[in-house]
């Protein structure tokens, strides 16, 4: 796959004029890109040091061109590249990255797809594509510590690579008030039924700040195996008692918070916030990745907006968005789920990883592949 510049940052178009914008769509290069891998190993290539980007690993890629879909130039590339045929392969999308170059624009849609063992039996011992270029099969473990250095425009899909098939939620303070100490009975329980190095988005739910951050701590302290994501308010509380909540500093003492999750409503309260950007610093944490909330696709372009900005400021990317509810659920009976269809549609939009939450198990991951999801959610089959 060819990169012409470094990137520099994202042209915002939103008060360009229309002949502008005009111009700038017209001269987006739509690139579309191959994450292939079998297990936990991933096919990379290496450019030649006389190369533009030379010395660096990349993924599987090329122009998309004239009438032709993403998928459809997927698997031209791929059988140019490096000779498999992957058009019976499930391909599922894992974003749209965004840079701007100066002198053009390019978008790079990037999917997943998986191998079969026949495939990969065939072709592991391959160490250069049909163009020349050197091939190589490298650990999931280490692609994503950066040992395989990538062009910047790269990065941020190592970070989607990061999401896990299946995050728990944990249930909220409220569904252990029967007990004489309610917290002490949710650290006992998810203490005991958290899966090892399991990913857990952890709130309680209205619960006091420094009652629900001495919980999760005792938490993160008994299991530090686990990933955690944290609200960024637990849907209760002020901008200012955000800044002041001693969260952060406090949790990430004892070991790294993988992500903030931003509410569907956090995440309209930013998209319109009369301070605009600057609104960003006091309302969403710079130093971690993001996951939003998303119901509808008012939501998913409100997160698609972030996720650019993040980009174009040269911050933790959004890693992902949950998608809800998909199927019917017992804490909200008199939501109208959206069914699988509509969610699929839903998916398409977005500009990064899906994640299917609302009346699903960890088993119905492979059905939230085929309709264009990355992972599922939920809080009763997952615990």
């Amino acid at each position: 796959m060819t990169h012409t510049n470094h990137p520099s940052l994202i042209t915002n178009t939103a008060h360009m004029p229309a002949s502008t914008k005009a111009n700038a769509s017209a001269n987006v290069v739509n690139v579309a890109v191959a994450v292939i891998y079998y297990k936990n190993c991933y096919l990379l290539g290496f450019r030649h040091a006389a190369q533009h980007q030379g010395n660096l690993y990349e993924f599987v890629g090329g122009k998309i061109e004239a009438q032709e879909g993403a998928e459809q130039a997927l698997i031209r590339e791929v059988a140019e590249e490096i000779g498999i045929n992957v058009a019976d392969n499930l391909m599922v999308k894992l974003g749209r990255i965004h840079h701007d170059y100066g002198d053009k624009q390019v978008s790079l849609q990037v999917y997943q797809i998986e191998l079969t063992a026949e495939q990969y039996e065939q072709h592991k011992l391959a160490e250069y594509g049909l163009e020349g270029q050197a091939l190589k099969w490298v650990d999931k473990r280490a692609l994503l510590a950066g040992e395989y250095p990538l062009p910047a425009a790269n990065r941020t899909i190592l970070q989607w690579l990061q999401l896990p098939p299946a995050i728990a939620i944990t249930y909220p303070l409220a569904h252990f008030g029967g007990h004489t100490d309610p917290a002490a009975a949710w650290l006992a329980y998810h203490q005991q039924h958290l899966l090892p190095s399991a990913w857990v988005y952890v709130r309680l739910k209205d619960a006091s700040v420094s009652r629900a951050d001495r919980t999760i701590a005792q938490l993160m302290q008994r299991r530090p195996d686990i990933q955690v994501i944290l609200p960024l308010t637990d849907g209760s509380l002020s901008s200012a008692e955000i800044r002041e909540a001693p969260t952060s500093q406090a949790l990430m003492a004892h070991q790294p918070i993988s992500a903030y999750h931003l509410t569907h409503t956090e995440l309209l309260r930013w998209q319109h916030s009369q301070y605009g950007q600057t609104a960003a610093a006091d309302l969403i944490p710079a130093g971690q990745p993001l996951i939003v909330s998303c119901h509808d696709a008012e939501s998913i372009a409100a997160a698609n907006q972030l996720a650019r900005m993040r980009i174009q400021q040269q911050l933790p990317p959004v890693i992902g968005i949950f998608v809800s509810p998909v199927l019917s659920t017992q804490t909200h009976p008199d939501t109208a789920p959206l069914g699988w269809q509509a969610w699929s549609a839903l998916t398409k939009l977005a500009d990064m990883p899906v994640i299917g939450l609302g009346g699903l198990s960890p088993s119905m991951i492979d059905k939230a592949k085929q309709y264009g999801g990355v992972s599922v959610a939920g809080i009763r089959q997952f615990l």
